[in-house]
């Protein structure tokens, strides 16, 4: 009999924003499949919510799938950054689902051209260029078909192929993709089946549940710096990083705690991102339950990560001119959203539309350097659990690196289904990840080949110990940075002036890389980005922290 398999993705969430990973957030779910599981420290992602997304259900780096940017299609672009999967790749459910397994995804699907919230008629979901679950191997859909939105009243929301309009004020997203898994995996026809459960949380806008957010509203008035603290130390303590690793400074545009204006609000905003993990392990917690109930748990493999590190991005208030928000639409009961970091607002509650920003990104990315969007440590970081008590017998921390295009590969192996050279009469391009199967037996595995990063100008490569990175500045060439990763995790010792040689060899590796996936970079917009980041976090420092 084939195993069960089951993908469980986080969105936005820090490689340190679980228990077993270094944190103070109740995920007793999480922990029980990490302590008696594996738990990979060096997992990478793609940056960035639908890069690695497209990345993960393909086993092709984004470009290759189609997603090389974001799901805008970008103007006078390539396949790479036609903003949706192409035709040339296949996703994991496509596949097993022509080897005999039920095939299911819960949750946000974000790889399938944008959806503007505020033109609902522009939507045209299945027609060429929109491309739905139901459309790539998904035998049945509940969920999101865009990027972010209310938790209490998503947009795009549909079953299968139709739009639900909500009517229930008490609907919560992340229960909702908790229980629509729990009723496909009771959905029991004798096959297998793989389920992709998607959450939405914690990205923003920070959304929760009072009972969660009461029990975090003063855990957080230590402040940024000593939650990072304790989290390396816990880190440290378990294994999990290297003693020899030092944790990375304070970011330079974050400031101390005692230095905020606000500082119950800042503690609130963490408090009620906290709440919406716990509340996320809590629906994992009811899939697990379930799984027991129909004794399927040990023959079920079971993956949770993340799809990129903690995300610094800070809201701003909608000014309603020239045009509302994009995420700027009433609530269930016709209440206004209040879309911005408002102080004298109290973030969770449905009709607020809030950010963490970038101090608590920082420690949910402890003890590394930088955030989403960035290919630096901080930004592609995920802590990464494998469970399946029928093959893992022997719980342990897994050292070795390993990226998301890894597990397309694994699914494949495990469920005994070969990797089509062509599907629906059209060539696929060859898979880029490589199978995790033989760490679930040893504890080990080595990758044979680099791990290539690049999205929004920023870019990495990663070669056995050797890291290559750039952080994109606006208007200049690519400044390469080199790490030593076993020495030097958190990226404080560039050597690059001291390795000249190295550096070239690597930055030509990257180069033809990015020429086989199709990068070829809008560099107007790039730039734009960059400079949108710099503006931004200046607004946030004279806004938030006393002179």
């Amino acid at each position: 009999m084939k195993p069960n398999i089951l993908l469980i993705l986080a969105d936005d969430m820090g490689f340190a924003d679980i228990g077993c990973f270094g944190s103070e957030i109740r995920t007793p779910n999480l922990d029980r499949l990490g302590t008696s599981g594996l738990r990979f420290t060096q997992m990478y992602n793609s940056a960035r919510c639908c890069p690695s997304r497209a990345a993960l259900l393909t086993g092709l780096n984004p470009h290759q799938a189609g997603v090389g940017w974001m799901t805008t299609t970008l103007p006078n672009s390539t396949t790479a950054y036609q903003g949706y999967l192409n035709e040339r790749c296949v996703t994991i459910a496509e596949v097993l689902g022509a080897n005999g397994y039920r095939t299911f995804l819960s949750g946000k699907w974000h790889v399938g051209n944008a959806y503007n919230s505020q033109d609902p008629d522009s939507w045209t979901p299945g027609e060429p260029g929109w491309p739905t679950p139901t459309q790539r191997g998904f035998e049945s859909f509940f969920g999101t078909l865009d990027g972010a939105g209310s938790f209490w009243n998503p947009h795009s929301l549909m079953r299968d192929e139709s739009f639900i309009a909500l009517d229930d004020p008490d609907f919560y997203y992340t229960d909702a993709i908790g229980r629509a898994a729990v009723d496909e995996i009771k959905r029991d026809d004798g096959r297998p089946f793989f389920g992709y459960v998607a959450f939405t949380a914690p990205h923003w806008p920070l959304h929760a549940r009072e009972e969660e957010i009461a029990f975090y509203e003063t855990k957080y008035r230590v402040g940024w710096d000593a939650v990072r603290t304790a989290r390396h130390e816990t880190q440290r303590d378990a294994g999990l990083v290297d003693a020899r690793w030092q944790i990375s400074p304070r970011d330079e545009d974050a400031w101390p705690f005692d230095a905020t204006r606000f500082p119950d609000w800042e503690a609130l905003r963490m408090a009620v991102y906290a709440a919406q993990i716990d509340r996320m392990d809590q629906a994992i917690g009811t899939i697990l339950d379930t799984l027991e109930a129909q004794q399927a748990l040990d023959d079920t493999l079971i993956f949770f990560l993340s799809d990129n590190g903690g995300c610094a991005e800070f809201l701003q208030e909608d000014t309603l001119a020239p045009t509302p928000h994009r995420y700027n639409i009433p609530t269930v009961d016709g209440r206004p959203m209040h879309v911005g970091n408002l102080p004298h607002l109290r973030p969770g509650p449905a009709d607020t539309f809030m950010s963490y920003d970038i101090a608590w990104a920082n420690a949910s990315n402890t003890p590394f350097r930088r955030y989403k969007s960035w290919v630096h440590e901080g930004g592609i970081s995920t802590p990464f659990i494998v469970h399946w008590p029928a093959q893992v017998k022997a719980p342990g921390i897994v050292h070795d690196p390993a990226h998301i295009v890894d597990i397309m590969p694994t699914c494949l192996e495990v469920a005994n289904a070969d990797y089509p050279t062509e599907f629906g009469g059209q060539p696929i391009q060859p898979c880029e990840g490589e199978s995790l199967y033989p760490a679930l037996a040893t504890g080990r595995r080595e990758r044979q080949n680099p791990i290539w990063f690049e999205h929004e100008g920023n870019a990495a490569i990663r070669d056995g110990d050797w890291k290559l990175v750039c952080r994109h500045r606006a208007g200049q060439s690519l400044a390469w940075e080199l790490y030593n990763i076993a020495e030097d995790r958190t990226e404080l010792d560039d050597r690059a002036d001291r390795e000249s040689t190295r550096v070239e060899t690597m930055a030509a590796q990257w180069r033809r890389n990015a020429d086989a996936v199709g990068y070829a970079p809008n560099q107007a917009l790039v730039d734009r980005v960059a400079n949108r980041h710099v503006e931004t976090w200046g607004t946030v420092r004279h806004r938030f922290a006393r002179s």
